[in-house]
């Protein structure tokens, strides 16, 4: 089978996918197919109608791999592909329009107000900062709405600090969100055709939450995860309603928190292009459910092919 791996591209998350890739594309070799690597770039539309693949992999992370913009594009060329639709794929990378799509849902996920630059420059927004820490109370989270692997997130833990952690959060994205912060046990749950996978608890290491999350050995990771039954039945049920409430298909991540007081579970994202580095959550979890790197790899292909390109 002629596979194309979709990797690279322009985003600021250019190298782990590269790393994705490759990871892919050694794997997809040991199984017997004819892999081509595609790094995206101006010429990806017609390299692509050029090769004709079977089948597109999907490991490009970042802007255009995660916010349905290749997923489009191979919509149009007729190619089947891994993961999830457009729509589905646009939802999960916005944060803002994914807590509302899960809160719509009634789906628990941690109370947030979302700012845009152009309410700072022109509707005098900074004003209000005391008020949003009224609301949703301090220690507080900022991130950028559009930006993955934790690319600018500041921990903020009183308004004085608000203004440092906006600027940076803005330098990513022109909307962010300013969430509340839940001292929690971090869950990383896998989909996979429809099922959870192993849970992974990830417990971070000394460096920024990029660095630690692709650095070996900074982040120390335990799965299956050690939760009570009730606990475990709770977390696989939200994951998966969270994956169906996004319209996410094939498979996806998705990131719980369990409040450390209350026991409460909350949906922080879900992620519908999940890494497939040698950290990555992923394969970690798919490895405890006794499934090796490479079939999980064909898994993914044959989803891919059992899914049809259809309109968004």
């Amino acid at each position: 089978m002629r596979v194309a791996v979709l990797q690279g591209g322009r985003s600021l998350e250019r190298q782990v996918s590269l790393q994705s890739g490759q990871r892919v594309e050694e794997s997809l070799r040991r199984l017997g197919h004819e892999v081509h690597g595609v790094d995206i770039d101006h010429a990806f539309v017609r390299s692509l109608g050029e090769l004709r693949p079977d089948v597109a992999f999907v490991a490009l992370h970042g802007e255009d791999g995660e916010d349905g913009t290749v997923q489009e594009l191979l919509e149009v060329l007729g190619i089947p592909y891994t993961g999830s639709a457009p729509a589905a794929c646009e939802r999960c990378w916005d944060k803002v329009v994914a807590k509302r799509t899960l809160a719509d849902a009634g789906i628990a996920t941690p109370d947030a107000v979302s700012v845009s630059e152009s309410a700072f420059k022109q509707l005098g927004a900074a004003d209000a900062l005391g008020l949003v820490g009224e609301r949703i109370g301090f220690p507080l989270v900022v991130k950028p709405s559009r930006q993955g692997s934790a690319l600018g997130l500041r921990m903020v833990q009183s308004a004085g600090e608000a203004p440092a952690a906006l600027v940076a959060a803005l330098s990513y994205d022109d909307r962010v969100l300013l969430e509340r912060f839940v001292d929690g046990r971090d869950l990383s749950v896998s989909v996979l055709g429809g099922e959870t996978l192993p849970i992974v608890e990830v417990q971070p290491g000394d460096l920024d939450p990029y660095s630690a999350r692709y650095t070996i050995g900074q982040s120390t990771f335990t799965c299956p995860a050690d939760l009570d039954a009730a606990t475990l039945a709770a977390a696989e049920s939200l994951a998966l309603r969270a994956f169906e409430a996004l319209g996410c298909r094939g498979f996806a991540r998705v990131d719980l928190l369990v409040d450390r007081t209350t026991g409460d579970l909350t949906v922080l994202e879900v992620d519908a292009v999940p890494g497939l580095t040698h950290t990555s959550y992923l394969p970690v979890a798919a490895e405890a459910a006794g499934i090796g790197f490479d079939a999980l790899v064909e898994r993914l292909v044959g989803l891919a092919l059992q899914q049809a390109p259809t309109a968004a």
